[in-house]
């Protein structure tokens, strides 16, 4: 006995899809994929949607407790002030990147080799490139390769100091002044050797060449002696020119009168300096220029910087992804265009800005919102790189879920409210991703 007639005479059993297929054969055919997809999706985010409303261990029903720590949370609060910046920073920076990278190679002959060398870093894992970072970040120069140019631009344009960390003998003539300077405590007499002993310098840091030091005789004006008051194997007298002690040279002598230099002067290779005769009734200084540290770059994974430097190797990596995609959109612009603004008389930016970038809108919309769902569950790169006195400050939310439910906080309950938080937070982009594709399949 066959089913009731669909309109049209066609029995409801074996009525067809639009398709043509029965909808019993598409059914059977859908079951593994909504299997895998309860399974996968809808049961996880169930779960942990009603775990976030228990305590630590689970027993107890705390309701929305779990999420009134998470906003009471200084680590949590962090974590989401941080998110924000990834999803407005990151994002677009990496298609304003991929955008020029695949508009300026876009007529060069060598565009697609430097295409492939941008877009590489994507066939790397996070935990890879975590590590490569890691080291490019590291505060000594002599490792780190940001610091190591850091470095070598700014002793390029400035000098260093000849002796870091030098210093007189405690109680002796001289003494600190502020600011990492020395200046003697009496003043200088016209026609005496003022002798300025220094001490903590190891002899083998001392610059290739030194010599000895030499007492200074008694000029015209003023005359001293800067040198290492250390005699190798002992012995000596402290305060005075010894035997077998070395001589600093290229330290600067200042004569200072009332708060104002008056001469100055450098010792030579023998450690002797000479002032003329207007620096009598002066003392005599040793300026902090003289024992400044030698510069080491700059901390880029300290609490102000970690979160920058953790974004620029995300663009490293995702750059290239932005570009490819961008490039396949710019294969499409009609070139006609492009000629018929050129010869109306616009230059390469007008055209840029006029008609390239209008009609690239699409594509650069669907690489800004992939890029802001992805930053979004950033959580390798920072949990790599950033070392462990400025995580706390390089913190966003999907590590903090990890810390919170695994990384020590053990409280899965916490946890729960973040992932949950994360998702509404995710929410809002895929629906906009999915009506702007719908919008875009209709026309």
């Amino acid at each position: 006995m066959q089913g009731p007639a669909a309109p049209g005479g066609v029995p409801a059993a074996r009525r067809k899809g639009v398709t043509g297929t029965r909808r019993w054969v598409a059914a059977v055919f859908l079951l593994p994929a909504l299997v895998l997809l309860g399974a996968l999706v809808v049961y996880p985010i169930a779960y942990t949607l009603w775990r976030s409303l228990f305590d630590k261990a689970g027993s107890g029903f705390v309701g929305l407790e779990n999420y009134g720590s998470v906003f009471s949370d200084d680590s949590t609060l962090t974590a989401l002030r941080n998110t924000a910046v990834w999803v407005v920073v990151a994002p677009v920076l990496a298609t304003a990147l991929g955008l020029v990278f695949a508009v300026l190679t876009e007529r060069v002959s060598w565009g697609t080799a430097f295409k492939l060398v941008v877009f590489m870093p994507m066939a790397i894992s996070m935990l890879a490139a975590g590590i490569i970072f890691r080291l490019v970040y590291e505060q000594d120069p002599a490792r780190g390769a940001a610091n190591a140019v850091v470095v070598g631009v700014h002793d390029t344009f400035a000098d260093s100091s000849a002796y870091p960390g030098a210093r007189p003998r405690p109680g002796g003539e001289l003494a600190a002044s502020g600011g990492g300077s020395y200046t003697t405590q009496q003043a200088a007499r016209q026609g005496t050797a003022v002798a300025l002993p220094l001490i903590g310098i190891p002899a083998a840091e001392l610059p290739a060449g030194t010599g000895a030091a030499r007492q200074a005789a008694a000029g015209p004006g003023v005359t001293g002696t800067v040198w290492l008051d250390f005699k190798p194997g002992g012995g000596g007298t402290a305060g005075a020119v010894d035997a077998g002690e070395k001589a600093l040279k290229g330290v600067r002598v200042e004569a200072v009168k009332d708060g104002r230099v008056v001469a100055s002067a450098t010792s030579g290779a023998d450690g002797t300096f000479a002032l003329p005769a207007s620096a009598a009734g002066a003392r005599l200084r040793l300026p902090a220029s003289n024992f400044a540290q030698p510069y080491n770059g700059i901390d880029w994974l300290g609490p102000t910087l970690v979160t920058p430097a953790i974004i620029g190797a995300y663009l490293w990596m995702w750059a290239g992804f932005a570009m490819v995609l961008i490039a396949a959109g710019l294969a499409g612009v009609p070139r006609e265009l492009m000629e018929a603004a050129r010869i109306d008389g616009a230059n390469e930016w007008q055209v840029f800005r006029r008609i390239t970038v209008p009609l690239l809108a699409p594509v650069l919309v669907v690489v800004v919102v992939t890029l802001m769902i992805n930053v979004m569950k950033i959580f390798d790169l920072v949990y790599i790189i950033a070392p462990s006195t400025s995580q706390d400050d390089a913190n966003v939310l999907a590590l903090q879920l990890f810390l919170s439910s695994f990384g020590g906080g053990n409280n899965q309950g916490v946890g729960s409210a973040i992932g949950v938080i994360l998702l509404l937070l995710v929410v809002p982009v895929m629906v906009f991703n999915i009506r702007r594709l719908r919008r875009e399949a209709r026309r």
